[in-house]
C-alpha cells in the first residue's frame, strides 16, 4: 500500500543524506519527495510502498516517524497540463477533505494524504 510518512530532521549539512543513506541500506524505494524547512528543522513527507520496512529504517538510524497515513496517489501523466492540480484540489476541496500533504512523485504523479483516506479517493473517483 502506498504510505505518506512524515518526519523532521535538524536544519544542518547531511541531514537529509542521513535518512536516505538510512532507506537506502534498508532497501527501500523513495517513490516520491517533499521537504521543506524553517524554523531550525527540515519537514519531509515521503511516499513508500512498503511502510514498515522504511519506519524501521529511519527509526533505527534515530528519526522518529511523526505522521502515517495512507496515500492516494493520482497519475496524472496522461494529463500533465496546466490546471489539473486545480481541478483535483477543488473536487477535494469540494467534498470537505482536508488535506494533510500535497506533492510530485517520480513518474508524474501527484500525492495526497489526509486523516480520512476513503473520503479523499471518493472524491478524487481512485
Amino acid at each position: 500500500m502506498a504510505t505518506d510518512l512524515s518526519f523532521s530532521l535538524p536544519d544542518e549539512p547531511g541531514g537529509l543524506a542521513k535518512a536516505a543513506k538510512a532507506l537506502g541500506g534498508g532497501g527501500v524505494n523513495i517513490e516520491g519527495i517533499a521537504g521543506l524547512g524553517g524554523g531550525g528543522h527540515g519537514h519531509v513527507h515521503l511516499l513508500v510502498d512498503d511502510a514498515a520496512a522504511a519506519r524501521s529504517a529511519l527509526e533505527g538510524a534515530g528519526i522518529a516517524i511523526e505522521g502515517e497515513r495512507e496515500a492516494v496517489v493520482v497519475d496524472v501523466s496522461s494529463e500533465d497540463r496546466p490546471g489539473r492540480l486545480a481541478e483535483l484540489a477543488e473536487k477535494i476541496g469540494s467534498s470537505g477533505v482536508n488535506l494533510a500533504a500535497c506533492y510530485v512523485a517520480s513518474g508524474s504523479r501527484i500525492v495526497f494524504s489526509s486523516d480520512d483516506a476513503d473520503a479523499l479517493r471518493t472524491a478524487i473517483g481512485a
